[in-house]
């Protein structure tokens, strides 16, 4: 059989760019179960509400969500449980310490396969207040008007 290339995204937490100013981006891969992976290939799994956490030196991503296998039996892992994320330790460490200083957050963004292999895209991420989320959809809104009157022009 031959190996898949490339990257195809499986899910991604749109709430998270909501949320959050992105400040970094790091990708790691992801310890999943073999019921688990082929949920994620029918599309099972929503990253809304999951965030990072390191303990003891390792890192896990919890509250994920990735639903049963409806063709598994007893192989079934309970669909919320914390999944250890692979990072090298350096790299860890160093996240660590950016979350316990800084007070910034570890959250997921996206969920793909890359090349056969599930890998998790994570955000060091800072909150938005109220106003800074009604400025963004401002200019969200702003840059959709120019675009459609710019479309219009251009045709006319």
């Amino acid at each position: 059989m031959a190996k898949q290339t490339g990257k195809k995204e499986i899910c991604a937490n749109r709430k998270a760019f909501h949320e959050y100013f992105v400040l970094e981006r790091y990708e790691a891969g992801i310890e999943l179960a073999g019921t688990e992976v082929k949920s994620i290939r029918a599309g099972q799994v929503n990253l809304k509400d999951s965030f990072c956490t390191v303990k003891d030196g390792e890192l896990f991503v919890r509250g994920m969500h990735i639903s049963p296998y409806e063709h598994g039996s007893i192989f079934n892992k309970d669909p919320v449980r914390p999944r250890r994320l692979l990072m090298h330790k350096r790299e860890i460490m160093k996240l660590n310490s950016r979350i316990m200083q800084d007070g910034v957050a570890l959250v997921p963004l996206s969920l793909y396969f890359k090349d056969s292999r599930v890998k998790l895209e994570l955000g060091l991420c800072k909150g938005k207040k109220l106003h800074d989320k009604r400025d963004s959809e401002a200019d969200r809104q702003s840059k959709r008007d120019i675009d459609r009157i710019m479309k219009e022009r251009n045709y006319r």
